[in-house]
């Protein structure tokens, strides 16, 4: 009896039209979590917040990574991936919803805790998509297949803030000339009652749609399972090295990359700096999360030619330099200096996980949830960053933060471009029911 392979042109057919679905999802929760960049400078100014506490809007979304992960790994071990995408979708949907509650009683506290249930469908949707797009397709292309995906990830970044500036930093307490009122603080609290409406029934769309192509997403991830993986322990994740090293790597990475995002919006809107209002501050964060839309794209087909350990290599050298022009200079120089970071951040989360599953010892779901895990430093860095920021009354010193980040991300590129691939890891997850 002939069985289809990876490569034959019927998996091939339906390995490509589950990567088109799967694809979605990045676009998704990639926008999603670009809404935090602007909430910060909402809030900060709705609920009159110092840095610190308006940071705490980022940590209630990224520490979901640290309480969700290892569990969702061992969840889509259960449910598979489609019932695992549609149940995450759902509890971003719920999320949402929470939002609106939380203005209507005027307590930031509930406004934290539906980012956090957010975020925990998101976590859900990541532990399951990264390996699952690797997977769907040849190992060989793995680098080039997840930054392709992250291309549309870093497209819903881009698009986010724009649209979340427009309609969270505009009328309100914003307005020009206004003076926070309890009128105006009702304005701007329906502003954010008004995206993360809107935001959940984005979710809700998509949600149907996985739905519609769940079969073809089960028969596409059960061909590339057949490669090898299958169900396993998340914690086994702790006895490989790499994984462990991955895991410190996307640590740094997105509590990095998140530090600079989220304050950038006050940051451009300093008198020493654009001295920009907040809206126009906040849309020209849409150019920090551009770059890297557009270096994923160049990313892609760079690691086609290119050892991925030597393009992350240069790019987190290169980022590391920019953030200490950043905390040296001001005004121009220093605006354009920080949204370039966002172009070289481009490759790196999609590049640090293939880089990782390729050589940890530890079955690729175990890896993947160990690895989402590590999320949770875009809780911490940027609480770091809003501290610095409250002590010395500018925002330039919080870009220390992100560049020791990048200087140990320096170190673990090497570190991957010397080591050898693991012959027992395959890039496949469990297949789904």
């Amino acid at each position: 009896m002939t069985h289809a392979t990876p490569d034959s042109p019927t998996a091939a057919k339906g390995t490509g039209l589950a990567f088109a679905y799967v694809t979605t999802l990045f676009f998704a929760w990639g926008f999603a979590t670009s809404l935090i960049d602007p909430l910060i400078a909402a809030v900060r100014k709705v609920f009159d917040l110092s840095f610190a506490e308006a940071t705490l809007t980022a940590s209630a979304w990224f520490i979901a990574y640290a309480v969700v992960s290892v569990p969702a790994a061992a969840l889509l071990s259960r449910l598979g991936y489609s019932r695992s995408i549609i149940a995450a979708l759902g509890v971003m949907v719920l999320g949402c919803l929470i939002i609106p509650a939380a203005t209507l009683v005027d307590q930031y506290m509930l406004v934290l805790l539906g980012l956090f249930v957010i975020a925990s469908g998101v976590t859900l949707l990541q532990v399951a998509a990264n390996p699952l797009v690797a997977a769907l397709g040849s190992r060989k292309s793995s680098h080039a297949r997840l930054n392709f995906s992250q291309f549309f990830n870093s497209l819903g970044t881009t698009l986010g803030p724009w649209l979340g500036s427009t309609v969270l930093l505009t009328g309100g307490v914003f307005a020009a000339g206004a003076v926070v009122t309890e009128a105006t603080r009702a304005e701007s609290l329906r502003s954010i009652d008004l995206a993360f409406l809107g935001l959940g029934s984005v979710f809700a769309v998509v949600a149907v749609f996985i739905f519609t192509a769940r079969k073809r997403i089960n028969a596409a991830a059960a061909t590339a399972a057949a490669q090898g993986g299958g169900m396993a322990s998340p914690l086994k994740a702790f006895r490989s090295k790499w994984a462990l090293l991955g895991a410190l790597a996307i640590f740094v990475y997105v509590g990095s990359e998140v530090t600079i995002g989220g304050l950038l919006t006050n940051f451009l809107n300093r008198p020493e700096i654009l001295n920009l209002p907040e809206a126009d501050a906040g849309r020209m964060v849409s150019l920090y999360w551009g770059g890297a839309m557009i270096g994923r794209f160049i990313g892609a087909l760079l690691l086609t030619r290119v050892r991925a350990g030597i393009l992350l290599a240069v790019n987190t050298a290169i980022a590391a330099i920019l953030c200490l022009v950043v905390t040296q200079t001001s005004g121009e120089t220093a605006a354009y200096a920080a949204i370039a970071v966002g172009f070289f951040n481009s490759i790196m989360f999609p590049t640090i996980f293939t880089l990782t599953l390729e050589r940890s010892s530890a079955p690729a779901p175990a890896t993947s949830g160990l690895l989402c895990t590590a999320i949770v430093g875009g809780a911490v860095l940027p609480l770091i960053g809003g501290q610095i920021a409250d002590v010395t009354g500018s925002l330039n010193p919080v870009f220390y933060v992100p560049l020791v980040g990048y200087l140990i991300l320096v170190v673990f590129a090497l570190l991957a471009a010397k080591a050898r691939v693991s012959d027992a890891q395959t890039v496949s997850a469990p297949a789904g029911h």
